[in-house]
C-alpha cells in the first residue's frame, strides 16, 4: 500500500476535481443533512482565497487513487504564529493510514512556514442527536491536540416559524430600541456603512467566546472588508444584512447577516451577529434578526432551513437563537495543536 502527497493550486484543474469529488462523498456521509457539497464554494476556495490569507492545498492519493485533501490556511495580516486545516478522507478509504499522512505532511508545512498553532473543527453526535461519527475526535485526540471549544450547530425549521410570537419578539424588541433604527442591504456593503460594518466585523474574534482557543483578534478594515466581499461573490454568495444605526451618533452600532449558496436554494447560514458593546442591552440584536430574517424570506421563497453555529458557553445568543426557533442539530469540537 501505497500513499503519496502532492501540492495542487489553482492551475491544476485536474487535482482541483478529484479534491471535490472526495469533499462531496465525505460530505454526504459525515454530515447528511447539509445541503450537497457546492462546486462553485469549493473552486472559489482555491482559486480566490479571503484576504489576507494564503491557502495550501495538497492531495493524498492511495495506490495511485485520490483519497484525501488536506487544506491549510495560513494568515497573513493577524495571528502569524497560527493557521486553520481542513482535512478530509474519501469514506470508502478511511483506516487505511490516509488521514495520518496528511497530518504528518501538514505539520512538516507548517513547521517551515513558522507556525506555532494550527486549529480545526469535528463534528460530534449530541445525546439524543442525529447519528455522527466520532472518528474526528479520536483521530484529534491521537495527534496530541486539545479540545479548545465546544459549539452547538443548530438549524431553524423555516416552515415551522410561530409569525404571531416572531412579530410579539420584534414588538418587544423595538420597545426596547428607541434611538435606534434598521438598515438592510444585499450583497456587498454600501460604502456610507463600510467603515463601521468593518469594525463591527473585527470585534468577532474579541466579543465572541473563544474558550482555549489562541487567536488574536483580526484586524479588519474597509480594504479587508471588500477584498472578503469579493471572496464571496467568487463563491456565489447570496448575502442578506440588517443593521442598527444609532440615531444620534449617526453609526451602525449591530449588525447580522444571512447567505445562501449558489447549489441549494433551500439552505442558508445564519452568519455573524454582533452589537458593540456600548449599545449591549437594548436586544439590538434580536431585533436585528427578526428583521433580517423575514427580509431573507421575502427574497427567497424556497428557503427551508437555516443553520448556525454557536459556541455552548455563549448563553446570550444561544437564547436569542432558541427564542427564533434555532434547535440543536450536532456538537462541533474546536481542536487546536502546538506544533
Amino acid at each position: 500500500m501505497s500513499i503519496t502527497i502532492a501540492p495542487f493550486d489553482a492551475a491544476d484543474q485536474a487535482a482541483i476535481d478529484e479534491a471535490y469529488r472526495i469533499g462531496a462523498a465525505a460530505n454526504e456521509v459525515d454530515v447528511p443533512d447539509f445541503p450537497p457539497f457546492c462546486r462553485q464554494r469549493f473552486e472559489a476556495g482555491v482559486r480566490h482565497p479571503m484576504p489576507g490569507v494564503a491557502p495550501r492545498w495538497s492531495l493524498a492519493r492511495l495506490d495511485g487513487v485520490p483519497a484525501g485533501y488536506l487544506r491549510l490556511d495560513l494568515p497573513q495580516l493577524d495571528n502569524t504564529e497560527n493557521a486553520t486545516a481542513e482535512l478530509v478522507v474519501h469514506p470508502g478509504l478511511r483506516r487505511r493510514g490516509v488521514g495520518r499522512a496528511l497530518h504528518e505532511h501538514g505539520l512538516r508545512v507548517l513547521r517551515e512556514d513558522g507556525r506555532k498553532r494550527v486549529a480545526w473543527m469535528t463534528v460530534s453526535a449530541l445525546p439524543g442527536g442525529s447519528a455522527r461519527s466520532e472518528a474526528g475526535d479520536a483521530f484529534s485526540a491521537a495527534t496530541g491536540a486539545r479540545p479548545v471549544l465546544a459549539e452547538v450547530r443548530r438549524r431553524l425549521d423555516v416552515d415551522r416559524l410561530d409569525a404571531a410570537a416572531l412579530d410579539a419578539l420584534a414588538a418587544e424588541a423595538r420597545r426596547h430600541a428607541a434611538g435606534y433604527r434598521t438598515v438592510r442591504w444585499q450583497g456587498d456593503t454600501p460604502e456610507e456603512y463600510a467603515a463601521d460594518v468593518a469594525y463591527l466585523d473585527g470585534r468577532l474574534m474579541t466579543d465572541a467566546p473563544l474558550g482555549d482557543l489562541e487567536w488574536e483578534p483580526e484586524q479588519v478594515d474597509v480594504a479587508r472588508l471588500r477584498g472578503t466581499e469579493r471572496a464571496l461573490d467568487a463563491r456565489g454568495r447570496r448575502r442578506y444584512h440588517h443593521a442598527v444605526r444609532h440615531e444620534e451618533s449617526g453609526r451602525l452600532v449591530a449588525w447580522t447577516m444571512i447567505d445562501l449558496g449558489p447549489s441549494a436554494d433551500w439552505h442558508a447560514y445564519q452568519q455573524i451577529t454582533l452589537v458593540d458593546p456600548p449599545h449591549r442591552g437594548h436586544r439590538l440584536g434580536l431585533f436585528a434578526k427578526i428583521e433580517n430574517l423575514r427580509y431573507v424570506r421575502d427574497h427567497e421563497p424556497a428557503l427551508r432551513a437555516i443553520d448556525t453555529w454557536n459556541a455552548a458557553e455563549n448563553r446570550h445568543m444561544v437564547a436569542i437563537n432558541e427564542q427564533l426557533g434555532f434547535r440543536p442539530v450536532d456538537t462541533w469540537t474546536d481542536w487546536q495543536l502546538t506544533i
